[in-house]
């Protein structure tokens, strides 16, 4: 049996084949040291943007050589190879949104479904998180949490297990339907619930990558333990900006 440090060594090495064609214009992080939260959503540009916080930053949940690998290689090349598909299909990314391309990607290639929905989760999901995260949200969304789930612990478990069950890699997500009404549900690889091809159907408010790359140096095949650790960085106040758009 491989020992940890091995186990280390293996993965980083494999995560490094998958950057090679990464410039490091990719890698490098903006002096934003006071900048935790992000802004107002105004859609998920087809660029991947500078992380708002430091690589160290989320070690309540996740070690700072995690989210390096994890954004410098894995989100990055997902945005290199959705760049050049959106070319290849001669897509003009001035007059479609990403989020409307996401609504009809079954008309397009594999490449651009796999590394446009691997594109907008990730930089959903960067946003999603704050070193300054807060127990729980407030407000009307809080509100809307308690009717539409029981409390805000039902939905926290029940959140939990959507990310905990989801076979082989995937996303557990938050998403405010056609309807108004909060849902959780996941999906599988890199879809998510903009998709029309994916079953779970709404506007996400909160996503969480459970593929083993978000998770494993210090969790190892500990997925449970992984999410419940990210309940401690999410950020709830771009989670209530987002519900306050959709609502």
């Amino acid at each position: 049996m491989k020992d940890k440090n091995t186990s280390r060594r293996d993965f980083i090495k494999t995560s490094g084949k998958a950057g090679m064609a990464i410039g490091l214009a990719a890698t490098v992080l903006p002096s934003l040291a006071n900048r935790f939260t992000a802004a107002a959503p105004t859609g998920i540009p087809y660029t991947q943007q500078p992380l708002l916080y430091g690589y160290k930053d989320l070690e309540a949940a996740i070690d700072a050589m995690t989210m390096e690998i994890h954004y410098s290689k894995h989100a990055a090349t997902y945005a290199k190879n959705l760049a050049d598909a959106v070319v290849a299909e001669k897509i003009d990314t001035k007059a479609i949104s990403l989020e409307v391309l996401m609504t009809k990607v079954s008309k397009y290639s594999p490449k651009l479904r796999n590394n446009g929905g691997g594109h907008y989760n990730h930089e959903l999901f960067w946003q999603s998180m704050s070193p300054k995260s807060t127990a729980k949200p407030d407000g009307k969304l809080s509100a809307t949490i308690e009717k539409d789930f029981g409390s805000f612990d039902a939905f926290k478990t029940q959140f939990t297990d959507a990310g905990k069950n989801r076979f082989g890699s995937g996303w557990a997500w938050l998403v405010i339907n056609n309807d108004k009404k909060l849902v959780i549900g996941s999906t599988p690889n890199q879809d998510n619930p903009l998709m029309d091809v994916s079953d779970l159907k709404g506007t996400p408010l909160l996503g969480l990558d459970v593929w083993e790359h978000a998770y494993y140096l210090r969790y190892q095949n500990k997925r449970p333990d992984y999410i419940n650790a990210w309940w401690n960085v999410v950020n709830w106040e771009i989670v209530q900006k987002r519900f306050e758009a959709a609502s």
